[in-house]
């Protein structure tokens, strides 16, 4: 698994911590981010940009920090 696959697991885990609906959450992240969560898989390639691209709308979102 690539970090981009351990972003959107760590992105999951903060929203499950917030108690926040996760499909609106992630949604309103993926928009933010231009990239859908729900596409990234395992074997997803690692983009330094999509990764940081998706780290900040995480961050904006969730108004919480999100580390790999």
């Amino acid at each position: 698994m690539g970090k981009l696959y351990d972003l959107r697991m760590a992105i999951e885990k903060k929203i499950a911590e917030t108690g926040q609906n996760a499909f609106i959450v992630k949604g309103q992240i993926g928009l933010k981010a231009g990239v859908p969560i729900g596409m990234i898989g395992p074997n997803s390639p690692d983009d330094p940009a999509v990764i940081e691209k998706l780290k900040a709308a995480a961050v904006e979102i969730l108004k919480t920090t999100v580390e790999l």
